[in-house]
């Protein structure tokens, strides 16, 4: 209950019972939930202003502690009826904006250390426990006040898209850098082309003799084929589809010398 040491400082002079202690206690939760106090009593008084701090003479009857709340907007208020029977203490709440009635009855001794009232670090006990008693049974069933519900943290997937081949890329802007893709020598890019066959990747488990996969020098048909086509001979720019093989120094099988599929079934 972050703040609550400087306010029960503060009130400590006023403080001589434990259910005082339980009532400071109780009041920072509902500060902490978007309530300000604007008084004691039933009714409004003149020049009251919200606050943070407990009114004065807010303790001053040990049997009935009576306070009255409103949101930081203004679209509720709230008045607080603590009464004490015997050991016990019950929390009846009203909202007057719309009259909702929530209670909630609170053990004194679960929550305060009557022998260390001089102690902060001492006094309070159970601290989640009361806030949650508090947030359930008042706070929830009145509502919280606009723009203080708490937000649950959001995922985030870190993972990058080009982890998870079953994602679509997203669309790059302009001038974007692209993803880096893995190298085709790489041994992480095995089976790359099998599960992103549509990303022109590499890696497959489809056989590439001509590993197309690792850049290529471009041939220029323009400059000609050495003992086959003299420079000149395909005008620059011209589609042309090659013949025969390109040269001693092409590496692996030629496509050509690969046997059809059921090459050797005679009703082919």
């Amino acid at each position: 209950m972050a703040g609550l040491e400087p306010l029960y400082a503060w009130a400590r002079p006023a403080i001589s019972r434990p259910q005082d202690a339980l009532v400071c206690g109780i009041h920072w939760e509902l500060i902490g939930h978007g309530y300000r106090c604007v008084g004691t009593g039933d009714q409004p008084g003149p020049d009251e202003r919200k606050s943070e701090l407990l009114p004065a003479g807010w303790e001053a009857n040990k049997e009935v502690y009576t306070l009255r709340y409103k949101s930081t907007d203004d679209a509720q208020e709230l008045l607080l009826k603590a009464i004490m029977v015997e050991d016990s203490m019950i929390l009846n709440v009203m909202d007057r904006s719309s009259q909702k009635v929530a209670d909630v009855t609170l053990a004194v001794a679960n929550y305060i250390n009557p022998e260390h009232l001089d102690d902060f670090h001492k006094v309070f006990k159970n601290t989640e426990e009361l806030r949650t008693r508090i947030t359930s049974g008042i706070i929830a069933p009145l509502g919280a006040p606009a723009g203080t519900a708490r937000k649950e943290p959001e995922f985030k997937e870190d993972m990058h898209w080009d982890e998870n081949p079953l994602r679509l890329p997203p669309r790059q802007p302009m001038g974007a850098r692209a993803p880096s893709r893995p190298s085709p020598l790489s041994p992480f890019a095995v089976g790359g082309e099998d599960l992103d066959p549509f990303g022109g990747r590499s890696g497959g488990m489809i056989v590439d003799p001509l590993h197309s996969g690792i850049p290529q020098p471009r041939i220029d048909p323009s400059s000609g084929i050495p003992g086959r086509l003299p420079p000149g001979a395909v005008p620059p720019g011209a589609r042309f589809d090659p013949f025969g093989p390109l040269g001693i120094g092409r590496p692996g099988p030629d496509p050509d010398h690969l046997p059809p599929p059921g090459y050797d079934d005679m009703f082919m």
